[in-house]
């Protein structure tokens, strides 16, 4: 018999997932987040979210009215290969609000991690919703630098998800890579539905002779750089060679210890959504960020 009241299996309702996003579609639209398709187009690139996510979830007359999702994230924390819970898409439809539920299922969702993990993360605009729960905000920072690249390059390309060729390579790549940093980076994922979530409807460029994925916008002369993934990483120079339009400044958010390059280390919150932390997280007090690819 589980332990939990809340902890339910993809496996063995397969009504839930359809239920479960009914509801996060509720609550979740009004920020525009479009989850169901996130989570629809992560499944069809062969990662579906419920094979990564373990969801606590409160029925009403077997409507999803709340829910918490608990999900594994391996990461190299200074240095040292970890996996940490993430906590993710925490919802209470409208009408069932102020009524106990969240603290509810957060109690025992936090009973389940204590015994799995040593930390948990989430990211949120509203923190203080979970420092009740001893989740605490850790600062982060995003890394700037000058350069003059005139582009003209032709060895990037855009990875196409419907091409299964391409879809093969964004597999292999995520499940082999090396970790972004050695402050805080992203270990392999076998289990890829949240690199496809947060980046599989964004660009992803792809240096065949480097054999790397760049997420990655450009907008004028800025560079923006979220995450590299490879089996090594290339340094600043090797990806500022492969640009094809003049760039004057990139901003990197992800320590950039293996870029081999000097940085200007910025305070920042990503996307207005602050990192929470529960528990030991060793890269705290420094100069980092929680790659964009890992987040929840």
């Amino acid at each position: 018999m589980s332990l939990y009241r809340f902890e339910q299996s993809f496996s063995a309702d397969p009504t839930l997932s359809k239920r479960l996003f009914a509801l996060l579609d509720t609550v979740f639209s009004d920020f525009g987040f479009d989850i169901n398709s996130l989570a629809n187009a992560a499944k069809e690139l062969g990662a579906p979210w419920e094979t990564a996510s373990t969801p606590f979830i409160r029925f009403h007359n077997d409507i999803a009215i709340a829910h918490v999702g608990v999900l594994e994230i391996p990461l190299l924390i200074m240095g040292e290969s970890m996996t940490v819970g993430g906590i993710h898409a925490v919802a209470t439809h409208p009408e069932y609000r102020r009524r106990g539920y969240y603290r509810e299922i957060m109690t025992e969702v936090l009973d389940y991690c204590d015994r799995h993990y040593k930390t948990l993360v989430l990211t949120t605009s509203q923190p203080e919703l979970y420092e009740p729960f001893g989740f605490r905000v850790v600062e982060e920072h995003k890394f700037v630098a000058q350069c003059e690249v005139k582009g003209s390059s032709d060895r990037l390309r855009l990875l196409n998800l419907s091409d299964s060729n391409d879809i093969k390579i964004l597999h292999r790549l995520v499940e082999t890579r090396t970790p972004v940093s050695n402050v805080v980076g992203v270990l392999p994922q076998q289990e890829k539905a949240l690199f496809f979530v947060n980046e599989a409807s964004r660009p992803l460029c792809y240096a065949e002779d480097l054999d790397v994925i760049f997420c990655m916008e450009i907008t004028d002369t800025q560079l923006q750089l979220f995450d590299v993934v490879g089996a090594t990483i290339p340094t600043l120079d090797a990806l500022l060679a492969r640009i094809p339009q003049p760039t004057e400044e990139i901003i990197v958010y992800f320590s950039p210890d293996h870029l081999n390059a000097t940085f200007q280390a910025i305070p920042h919150v990503l996307d207005e959504a602050f990192l929470m932390v529960r528990g030991k997280f060793a890269a705290e007090g420094k100069e980092f960020m929680l790659p964009r690819s890992a987040r929840c």
